[in-house]
Order: structure tokens, then sequence, then C-alpha cells
């Protein structure tokens, strides 16, 4: 008889329940704790989550991953408790999915790496764009000289609920002492991944960072407060074989949802993937029946993605899997966003890996 692994949620929020969603697929699979700030909300989880008894609902997230009812814990908080959260599962030997940013800082990304690296555990960082299924499409079709040589990539990820039309207040993720960086880590992460995945290691890096929106009302007093994170990143890099690489990231795009898409330009033609598109990727490549390119939409296959609890769950149970993204790829990530930050400050190119 398969075994239940019990799960302890820390952070309760939308992610939280989106990660509840998918749990709920597996029979092995149950919450078997909880944790937030708010009491009230915790209990609320609780209930929704099949009803953790109230002797396993935590205020201290380290009480959560000593409990031994829990197997496993799913991070989903902001990322000022990142760090933290990691550290008491490694320091507990147990298995942990969190989301990126990897951490709050390089300093701790430093720390964690070699924490793990002495007592590793079973993990997941959630970069979840590796695994959507047109994303691993495009990465087969470059893996498999479709494009021919890869002369240069375009990436973006554009969101609009930060521009002036919105309106929004000074949330945690305009607080720097929460988030470290604004958009850079929030939507930047996944654009480097999204680099390394399809393309390969970035060898060097230029960044620019700006903050558009300088000042936003608190959410508690109504008064304006000063941003001090960046809600604008743009960055050239070189690839792995030297590929130039140009990505830029906004939550300042009024009319973008979550529009995070890849430009791939090869000698044979360009590839095109869209987080907007699931169902396709284009491929515009010339013919010799056709003197112009010729655009085409090549299907997508429901099959060809790997849901991200899938893989998480193979992890758990002992198989082997080389597409989970863990601790080794979040720090590598927050590398190069240290590398951004760096060149931003210097106004130079910086190498990776990356050496303060």
């Amino acid at each position: 008889m398969t075994k239940t692994i019990g799960f302890g949620f820390i952070g309760l929020g939308g992610m939280a329940r989106a990660h509840l969603r998918s749990i709920r697929r597996f029979p092995d699979a149950a919450v078997t704790a909880v944790c937030d700030v708010s009491a009230e909300g915790a209990r609320a989880f609780a209930a929704e989550a099949g009803g953790v008894p109230e002797e396993r609902i935590y205020a201290d997230y380290r009480a959560l991953v000593a409990d031994p009812a829990v197997d496993a814990v799913v991070c989903v908080t902001p990322n000022d408790t990142h760090a933290g959260v990691i550290r008491a599962c490694l320091e507990a030997g147990k298995p942990f999915m969190a989301e990126k940013p990897f951490t709050r800082t390089f300093e701790e990304a430093v720390q964690l790496i070699a924490m793990y690296r002495e007592r590793p555990v079973p993990n997941m960082i959630g970069f979840s764009y590796r695994y959507q299924p047109q994303f691993r499409l495009a990465r087969e079709l470059v893996r498999s000289g479709k494009l021919g040589p890869i002369r240069h990539v375009f990436i973006q990820y554009l969101q609009s609920w930060g521009s002036a039309a919105v309106g929004t207040p000074l949330v945690w993720r305009f607080d720097k002492a929460v988030t470290g960086t604004g958009t850079l880590g929030d939507l930047g992460s996944h654009m480097i991944d999204t680099a390394r995945f399809l393309i390969g290691e970035f060898e060097e890096v230029s960044g620019r960072l700006a903050t558009l929106i300088p000042e936003r009302t608190h959410p508690v007093t109504g008064a304006f407060a000063p941003v001090e994170v960046d809600d604008f990143a743009c960055f050239h890099a070189s690839l792995a074989g030297g590929v130039p690489a140009v990505f830029q990231t906004t939550r300042n795009a009024l009319g973008s949802g979550n529009q995070h898409e890849a430009y791939i330009y090869g000698d044979f033609g360009t590839l095109f993937v869209s987080s907007e598109n699931a169902r396709t990727v284009t491929w515009i490549h010339k013919t010799l029946e056709e003197p112009e390119a010729v655009r085409e939409e090549l299907p997508v296959s429901a099959e060809g993605g790997v849901d991200q609890w899938d893989e998480f769950m193979k992890l758990l149970r002992g198989e082997h899997s080389d597409l989970v993204t863990s601790v080794e790829d979040g720090y590598v990530n927050q590398e190069v966003m240290e590398a951004i930050l760096a060149s931003e400050r210097r106004r130079a190119v910086v190498s990776l890996p990356y050496r303060p």
C-alpha cells in the first residue's frame, strides 16, 4: 500500500489555494498542517484543506517543519521568509517545494547553497513555466536543431497591475524589506530560468533598473510612501556559446495580463512561444515554394507538458527527474540577478559566475 504523504503548507494566500487544487488529484497526498500570520486565514484554509486539526494550525513555521505529521513542506510566502523556511527544512531533513525567487538576497542564497550541498533533501523551486507544454515544445525544437544555429534571443514578461492607471497601493511586492527587489525578482527570475531552460547558462549581463512610479499610497494610512524597488528592469546577456539575448520586464504594461514570451532567432527560422498561448508555438521560416517567410502555428500536445505537482510527487517517491528545478537552479538564478544588480550599480558588464 502506498504511504500517504503529509504536506505542511506555509503561507495561505492565492498561490497556496492553487497548490491545494493540484494536491487533491493525488489519493496518497494530504494536508496535515498549515501555518500563516493570520490565525483566521489559517483556520479557514485548514477547513478548506479537509479539516486540519486545531493543534496543527501554526503561527510559527519552525513548529510546522518540526511536526512529525509533516513529511514535506510547501512554502508559498513572501520573499523575506523563503530563506528561513528552506533553512529549517534543511536542518530537519525534510523535503520542500518553495516559490521563487529562491531568496530575498544573494547573501541568503550563498548560505543556503552551502547548507544544501552538505545535507541535500528532495526539493523543488517554483519556476513553473518550464513545466508548461508550449515551453517544453520550444526547448525540444531548439535542441533538435530545427532552428539551426541560434543567433539571438528576446525574452519579455509584461504585467499591467502596477501601472499608474490601475492605482495599486504599496503592497508587499513594492516593499524592499520584504521582497529584496521588485519586478526583477518577481518576473525577471522567470525570464532568467526560461533562458537557461531554452538556451543555456548566462555568461555575462548588463542591466538597467527603474522605478517608474516612485510613490504609492500606503494601504493602511492612505498617505504617499516611497517605492524603493524596481517596477521596470531590462538587461542584455550573453548566453551559452556567446548567444546574445535581450530581456525586459515591467508591471507597467497596460493591456498586458500575464505576458511571458520568448523569441528565438536561428539560421533556419524564428520560434515564438508565449504563456498566453498553450496550444501553439509559432514557427516563422522560409520555404522553396514561397518568396516570403511563412508563419506556421505548430500544435502543442497536451501530453507534452509536465505537471509541476506530478514531478514533485515523483521526487518524493524517490523517482529521479531532470525536469525539476532545485536549490541548485534557485542559487544560479539568484546569482544572475545579483550580477544584474551589480551591473546597474557599476554601469558595467558583469561576468558569470558572479563573485562580489
